[in-house]
């Protein structure tokens, strides 16, 4: 199963953010494991150095996350279509929408976040942490 994970479950995991983390480590142990193939959107890296730079206070840091990102998941392209799509999508989130975007034109089988609400009108399956490790049992 190949699936796209939302930015913020990302960074639940790389900035140990609670209440979350648990459920991050537990997906971030079955990409690990190679059970599923995790995927991020070229933008999600920009956002994880920008976010983990305010709150750590360090470079290094930041780049340690991005690089952690690289060394585990597939990195979605952003371009003009995925753009155009993510802005005809129906979706009120840009961010989101970019993230389905890719999802949708990467063929790949779902986005994984812990904000189902937000990913309304998407064009492909939207699940939990929780859901998802459901369907791998």
């Amino acid at each position: 199963m190949r699936v796209l994970i939302d930015t913020n479950i990302v960074l639940d995991f790389l900035l140990e953010r609670n209440p979350f983390l648990q459920d991050a480590e537990a997906l971030f142990q079955v990409i690990g494991s190679g059970r599923i193939v995790g995927y991020v959107t070229a933008t999600t890296l920009t956002d994880i150095f920008y976010i983990a730079r305010r709150q750590t206070r360090s470079i290094e840091r930041a780049r340690q996350a991005v690089s952690i990102t690289l060394a585990v998941m597939e990195v979605c392209p952003v371009d003009r279509s995925i753009l155009e799509l993510a802005l005809t999508s129906g979706m009120t989130d840009f961010e989101d929408a970019v993230q389905v975007a890719c999802a949708f034109s990467q063929g790949l089988d779902a986005v994984v976040t812990r904000d189902i609400g937000d990913f309304s009108n998407a064009a492909l399956p939207v699940l939990s942490v929780n859901q998802l490790l459901g369907q791998l049992q």
